[in-house]
């Protein structure tokens, strides 16, 4: 019982760690992207396409990264090139790819899916209890593991990291300076764009494989939220993401045990932890201003 708790609570917060982590680099750059949904159920819909069309999941996996990515280049010229209200674009890129996604994947409802296949280490994934936990996970559980590190590492050890974070507190300052505020923002878009759709990719192909319109069910939102409950730090994205995980799957085990509240009161808690945690963390108005980026959610435009 405890094992299986464990497994569905990991399955459940890959997606949202994925998602989270991408946005956290996109706010370090000082670029708010409402449109994480947007972004993860277009991922959604092509890594179930191509899975479907050429039989391989990891080419399906790649589809979603690469179909998040040019999703969120649509946000990015729009807010960047174009100067647009970053608020307006993100939240109608989010509707923007509900809509497109329910289109385009529309032939594709009830049909089977091909899951992403976990790992099996001979000797380790037969361990009791440990083995399926530690080692019979699918790679892109592992791979947002190491993203944790990876994005770490590149916020606060690195060169190019330390630039980023200096265009999302002071943008004028950083272009005084000499480098090119829209070319790291637009980098830091297309990741965060990318990881979205890792994120959306994952829910059908690896989650549930399978394609029903609106999968994401509101974990872009939830992903968002995770960005301030981590106070744009990684590692705490790590615990923010398995805390939401958790009360996620709760639902379905109160479910399953017959206890006596209504569905619609178990399907509702993962929203209402994001509220109560956000209101939570407004009460400490000091440390959430610590790690927030000054300009984030402000337009630049280079002097001509």
């Amino acid at each position: 019982m405890l094992e299986a708790f464990i497994l569905t609570v990991i399955t459940a917060a890959t997606p949202l760690m994925l998602a989270a982590l991408g946005e956290l680099v996109v706010e370090r750059s000082g670029v708010l992207n409402l449109g994480v949904e947007g972004m993860m159920v277009m991922g959604a819909v092509a890594g179930f396409a191509v899975t479907i069309s050429t039989g391989s999941p990891w080419l399906g996996v790649l589809a979603g990264a690469a179909a998040g990515l040019l999703t969120s280049l649509l946000f990015a010229v729009v807010t960047l090139t174009l100067v647009a209200n970053q608020v307006a674009s993100g939240l109608a890129l989010t509707m923007f790819g509900l809509g497109l996604s329910g289109l385009i994947g529309e032939s594709f409802v009830g049909q089977p899916g091909i899951k992403l296949q976990p790992a099996n280490i001979p000797g380790l994934t037969d361990l009791p209890v440990v083995g399926r936990i530690l080692f019979g996970q699918d790679a892109l559980v592992y791979l947002s593991f190491v993203m944790i590190v990876v994005v770490s590492l590149f916020l606060f050890r690195s060169r190019a990291g330390l630039i980023l974070r200096a265009v999302g507190d002071n943008h004028s300052s950083a272009h005084a300076l000499g480098y090119s505020v829209i070319k790291v923002r637009y980098l830091a878009v297309m990741f965060g764009g990318a990881m979205a759709g890792l994120g959306g990719a994952y829910l059908s192909v690896a989650y549930t494989p399978l394609w029903v319109e609106n999968m994401t069910a509101g974990r872009g939102w939830i992903a968002l939220a995770l960005v301030v409950f981590a106070s744009w730090t990684p590692l705490r994205i790590f615990f923010g993401a398995y805390l939401f995980g958790a009360v996620t799957v709760l639902q379905f085990h109160a479910q399953a045990l017959g206890i006596g509240f209504p569905s619609q009161f178990l399907s509702m808690l993962p929203y209402v932890a994001t509220v109560v945690v956000l209101v939570a963390i407004s009460g400490n108005r000091r440390a959430t201003l610590f790690n927030t980026p000054a300009c984030l959610g402000q337009s630049f435009v280079p002097d001509r």
